[in-house]
């Protein structure tokens, strides 16, 4: 009897923790798959786990290996305690080379190497010696030799001298001078000078050799030739590359004379480029650039030497992404978001397109945006990430040979069962409504707190996402998951100027933001109303940059909201976009000329005009290091509110920049605060 009532207590313990709902330390032990690499064969996948660690508040990865055919065959590639990054399978699949810190020696700060894993004998093998961090490697067709790039320094400007200072002289440190175009990147900070460079080593190690030179950056994705003669890349070499940032072209170097020839010269960025098998043809993405808000990424293809282009006309009106030719060259695969969900397809060359899997996406864990990646083997198996609304981004597969059948998807690992299969997450729901401005139809999300009762009103937590040329889609979010566990039901849409619903969607934010995508959140609003979810008393709002924005524009067109939060927002056009890291990429694609060509056009779609008809209770949060949306922007909401004696409160977080989220902790303060914001006014 004892026995039976112990045994009792303990499936009692087991039901009660099943009950408990996602937790604000629980975004600690999240785990997510990224950059999945499936061997050329098709049995094996290596893919980086990240992870964070508590003590350190940082993300960490490492790569893992797992058996396609057995996936209980799962485990750390390396004894390595350091990040890795990058893995790559060599075209014989009998190494892997991928990046990763050397130990640290005694006044010797560790630096970013790459190594190469020998599958056979189990073991890594340093082979660079670099004093800047190695990306975009690639190995050559035959295996002996791997392609990366890396930053070459180049000594700052200097005007004036300084006198030498007295011995023992603790000075200021010297000024920081500057002179180009971009100079500063919000979560880098101040850009050292320098410029990117193609280099090859062997793959054994040896000497390192600098294929590119020059004061222009050759870098992106790098493709070798079959024949191992040249390596295709994407940049911009042109005469006038910093004032025409919006362009970049196809390039290959050779790899012995260094000698580079322009394979594209449209005005649009060309990039992305991939070989085919065969080595005759390019395929690419890009567009010819229209100047406007939001244009749609097209998939194109040409001759090696750059002749016969030709637009792959799939009829998507979707943005193309991450290409890969099929092995037999007669396709290609793609990645392309649709009504906020992220998917995987192929088209034929006369852009015959086949849907291949749903759901990738689910390594940005803050908040729903679009993300994923994939690999595809010489048999035609597909390594993926899987998103789910419930759960961070797992690794799937989707097979062509036993034991997964042609089409079939298997999820392979189970990284968060651990943690989420003892939680009660939020359900997510898909949500239509039509637009009162031109009748039409809006997508959006609803996230039901968990133990949700059918026909219990809720309060409503209007989520408004960033960009605004971005997406929300049914994918994890750590934040939204928090807020529901909170109590709240969360409305998240895609209004009007949303990617993955064509470009004329998209476009219909140029010279118009904020616009009709206000009335497109508040019609949701309104539909949550009419669904019974809620009441016109518990409404609260909130969002960052973008999102920020429509918030901040939100409450200073009405009064409905009992609270809101606007976390790092644009207030004032006129003095945000010369002082952000991106000053030049305003002008004309967003809004007709420069500030000072357009003042009243600037002034229009700044929300600080209609600080005086707030009347919302206002939280105003930033990252004090945000280059995006600097403080300043944040301060004069806060002081405009405070000037007029409205209630509101800045919050401000030291050292982040404009992804706040970055650090777990911080992730978890903004959903705090927030959260602690809208119950001090909850009815």
């Amino acid at each position: 009897m004892r026995s039976f009532f112990i045994i009792a207590l303990l499936l009692c313990g087991v039901t009660s923790l099943a009950q408990q709902p996602f937790q604000a330390l629980d975004v600690f032990d999240l785990e997510y798959a990224g950059d999945p690499q499936i061997a050329p064969d098709g049995t094996q996948v290596i893919y980086r786990r990240t992870g964070f660690d508590i003590l350190k508040d940082r993300s960490t990865g490492n790569l893992w290996m797992i058996d396609v055919n057995n996936p209980q065959n799962h485990h750390k590639l390396t004894k390595g305690k350091e990040s890795e990054s990058q893995g790559r399978w060599s075209p014989q699949g009998d190494k892997i080379a991928y990046v990763s810190k050397t130990k640290a020696k005694k006044k010797v700060k560790s630096t970013n190497q790459i190594f190469v894993y020998d599958t056979k004998k189990g073991k890594s093998t340093v082979i660079s010696s670099l004093k800047k961090s190695p990306s975009n490697i690639s190995w050559s067709p035959d295996g002996k030799w791997i392609a990366f790039t890396a930053m070459v320094d180049k000594d700052q400007p200097t005007l004036g001298q300084m006198p030498a200072k007295p011995k023992g002289a603790e000075w200021a440190k010297e000024a920081r001078i500057t002179d180009r175009f971009k100079h500063e990147a919000d979560g880098r900070g101040y850009i050292k000078p320098g410029f990117r460079h193609i280099y090859i080593t062997a793959a054994t190690g040896g000497t390192i050799r600098q294929l590119t030179k020059g004061e222009l950056n050759h870098g992106g994705a790098l493709q070798w030739s079959p024949d191992g003669n040249h390596i295709y890349f994407s940049g911009n070499l042109n005469e006038d590359w910093e004032y025409d940032f919006r362009n970049s072209e196809i390039y290959k170097v050779h790899t012995q004379t260094g000698a580079i020839t322009t394979l594209t010269d449209r005005n649009g960025p060309d990039r992305n480029v991939q070989v085919s098998p065969d080595g005759t043809k390019l395929a690419y993405l890009g567009f010819d650039d229209k100047v406007q808000t939001y244009q749609v990424t097209r998939l194109y293809t040409m001759l090696a030497d750059g002749t016969n282009k030709t637009e792959i006309s799939t009829g998507l009106d979707r943005s193309i992404s991450n290409i890969q030719w099929a092995q037999d060259g007669k396709s290609l695969y793609f990645m392309y978001d649709d009504k906020g969900n992220t998917k995987l397809a192929s088209t034929t060359l006369s852009g015959e397109v086949t849907n291949i899997e749903d759901n990738l996406g689910g390594t940005t864990l803050g908040r729903p945006y679009a993300s994923g990646s994939y690999t595809v083997s010489t048999n035609g198996t597909i390594a993926f990430t899987h998103s789910e609304p419930t759960r961070p981004a797992e690794l799937a597969i989707h097979g062509k040979s036993s034991p997964y059948e042609k089409g079939f998807e298997q999820v392979i690992t189970n990284l968060n069962g651990d943690l989420l299969d003892n939680r009660t997450m939020g359900e997510v729901e898909e949500l239509w409504y039509k637009s009162t401005v031109d009748g039409r139809d809006i997508q959006g999300w609803v996230v039901y707190p968990p133990n949700y009762q059918k026909g219990k009103q809720y309060p409503l937590l209007v989520e408004n996402h960033g960009g605004p040329i971005l997406n929300y889609g049914d994918r994890f979010s750590a934040e939204i998951q928090l807020y529901a566990a909170a109590g709240y039901i969360v409305f998240y849409p895609n209004p009007r100027g949303s990617t993955s619903y064509g470009e004329e969607f998209g476009n219909l934010l140029y010279n118009n933001y904020p616009g009709e995508d206000y009335n497109d959140v508040m019609d949701g609003v309104d539909a949550c109303l009419v669904k019974g979810l809620t009441a016109e008393d518990q409404l609260y709002v909130t969002g960052g940059s973008a999102g920020g924005i429509m918030t901040a524009w939100m409450i200073g067109k009405n009064n409905r909201f009992e609270a809101a939060v606007v976390a790092k927002p644009v207030m004032n056009w006129l003095s945000k976009t010369l002082v952000a890291d991106n000053y030049y990429g305003y002008a004309n694609s967003r809004i007709p000329g420069q500030p000072w060509e357009n003042f009243e056009g600037y002034w229009k779609f700044s929300p600080i005009s209609l600080v005086g008809n707030i009347e919302t209770p206002t939280m105003v949060m930033v990252g004090m290091n945000d280059l995006r949306t600097p403080p300043s922007e944040a301060k004069q909401l806060y002081h405009a509110l405070k000037i007029r004696k409205q209630e509101t409160m800045l919050v401000e977080i030291p050292g982040a920049s404009h992804g706040i989220a970055s650090k777990p902790s911080n992730l978890i303060a903004k959903v705090l605060h927030t959260l602690a914001w809208f119950e001090k006014y909850k009815k």
